[in-house]
């Protein structure tokens, strides 16, 4: 597994205001023009900062992806966290719905940039933070799964997330921006899985 981690930590404000400010630019190239088209030198151009400025913090464009992709994910954890606690005495039905939404939040926030984001994900390596996020999104919809006396949850849980994700990419690739329709469409699937056992 490859650390893929900032070269120093920004401490000061303005410190922070130039990473974020490269980060923002690294999105809207990555959008723009897909992973191809981003490197260090037209992320600092478009961000305002010199290549020296980025490369204080990032050693390179993969590590500007793979602090873009944990903040990714560390919101999609916690928008399922909300979820979960949201759901707390609810039904299966009705669980599966809140839960599934929370998934697809951080395609609402921002459809074309989640869509790049997870496109570059796919072709990077992932390092140990992204991959405790990842644990962490799985370890709670087990439980959820579990708390409902699902059978095989750590199966089911894989196969729930390869349909949402299948789903929703293929969606967003698609063009739809209707993100609760989506979501339905989605619950359906998932409903009808688990509640047909899950075989």
């Amino acid at each position: 597994m490859t650390e893929i981690i900032l070269r120093k930590q920004p401490r000061q404000a303005r410190a922070r205001a130039s990473c974020a400010a490269i980060r923002e630019a690294a999105a809207r190239i990555l959008v723009q023009g897909g992973a191809g088209a981003l490197n260090t030198n037209a992320v600092a151009e478009v961000a305002g900062v010199s290549v020296g400025t980025l490369y204080q913090y990032y050693p390179s464009k993969e590590a500007i992806l793979a602090e873009m992709i944990r903040e990714m994910r560390g919101a999609m954890l916690a928008d399922l966290e909300r979820a979960r606690d949201a759901t707390e005495g609810s039904d299966l039905r009705a669980t599966v719905r809140l839960l599934v939404a929370a998934s697809l939040d951080h395609h609402r926030r921002d459809p074309a940039g989640a869509e790049a984001l997870e496109r570059a994900e796919a072709a990077l390596p992932m390092d140990g933070e992204t991959a405790d996020l990842k644990a962490r999104i799985g370890a709670l919809v087990i439980g959820v799964l579990q708390r409902h006396g699902i059978a095989a949850a750590a199966q089911a849980a894989q196969d729930l997330s390869a349909m949402t994700q299948g789903m929703a990419q293929a969606a967003v690739t698609a063009g739809e921006a209707d993100f609760d329709a989506l979501a339905g469409r989605i619950s359906r699937a998932a409903i009808g899985y688990l509640e047909s056992g899950c075989n």
